[in-house]
């Protein structure tokens, strides 16, 4: 059984209008997605700005009421508060933020920002709680002098060090880590994404890693979900996503991934303006009258694409598809 099983996940933010104020439509952030996140693996989700991954991520952490389906946690469906109560889940699984200094109460000492989960869950005497927070920022690579300055007093990539330290301050089952990176220098980024990486070996903590930036991800992650509009078009490996892209969106933000060697910049270039012709032409097959992507076919026992009929109809006939 899978850590976490998120299935017809829907969360609709409805629009009201007129004199009396009744609600006349919906804005339809996430709608429909299911996908699993496995023990001690980090799951990637990835979307542009807009495509409902942060409301996915915050609807599992418990920050955003669900409108409909379930988020299974041992067994049970954790959008019931009575289920959450009973599970603990509200210490199992935590989140870091993306904007690091908002995050942080600027009023608090570090100290206290890290103590504070701490306080809620662990009860511990006032030393041994001062010795879990300085382990916590060890592990981070943070000074014990970081104790008793406030969150202005750190650059970047400090504070989104200290945001993983309170994350992992409870022993987590599940972190969510809602672009962790993307406000951070290159070096900086580096730093944090090893860190997560080195905490993860050692406390076997799973991650639902949000980005939009493929090149992270691909760094982070074994399994990623393509999010377009509030569905999901692309579910597969690594492999699968970054080798045999079939969404023309994927194809579109592979195609926006930098190239780091210069002498072939003209060839990408020429490459991600052809992808974006082709996106612009062929974008209508791909997407109902509504704009929203199609239900996901299983391509292979790992992939599955956002595919209409005609196509998928095209596939089978081919041997690529899975009758």
């Amino acid at each position: 059984m899978s850590l976490v099983e998120i299935k017809d996940l829907t969360v609709h933010y409805p629009i009201r209008s007129g004199f009396w104020n009744r609600i006349t439509d919906s804005v339809k952030a996430v709608d429909g997605i299911s996908f699993n996140i496995e023990a001690g693996e980090t799951y990637g989700l990835v979307g542009e700005s807009g495509s409902g991954k942060s409301t996915t991520g915050k609807s599992v952490v418990g920050l955003e009421k669900v409108t409909s389906g379930s988020i299974m946690y041992k067994g049970k469906d954790i959008t019931k508060k009575a289920n959450r109560k009973s599970l603990d889940y509200n210490h199992d699984v935590q989140m870091i933020f993306q904007d690091s200094l908002s995050s942080l109460n600027p009023r608090k000492r570090i100290e206290d920002i890290i103590a504070e989960p701490l306080r809620n869950f662990e009860h511990l005497d006032k030393n041994e709680e001062k010795l879990r927070v300085l382990q916590l920022l060890d592990i981070v690579g943070l000074d014990a002098d970081a104790l008793y300055k406030y969150p202005h007093q750190f650059s970047g990539g400090q504070r989104q060090r200290i945001g993983v330290a309170r994350a992992v301050a409870t022993n987590p089952k599940l972190i969510i880590a809602d672009e962790p990176v993307s406000a951070l220098d290159l070096s900086v980024q580096a730093q944090v994404l090893n860190f997560m990486k080195k905490i993860q070996r050692e406390f076997g903590i799973s991650y639902l890693f949000i980005s939009h930036d493929l090149g992270v991800v691909r760094h982070m992650c074994n399994n990623i979900a393509i999010m377009n509009n509030g569905r999901l078009v692309e579910i597969g490996t690594k492999d699968d996503i970054y080798n045999h892209p079939m969404h023309i969106y994927t194809k579109r933000l592979l195609a926006a991934i930098p190239e780091t060697n210069v002498n072939n910049r003209a060839e990408h270039r020429a490459k991600r303006l052809k992808v974006e012709e082709i996106y612009r032409e062929q974008k209508d097959k791909y997407y109902d009258k509504d704009g929203l992507a199609y239900p996901l076919v299983q391509i292979t026992p790992t992939h599955s694409v956002a595919l209409p009929e005609d196509l998928v109809d095209q596939l089978k006939h081919e041997g690529e598809v899975q009758a």
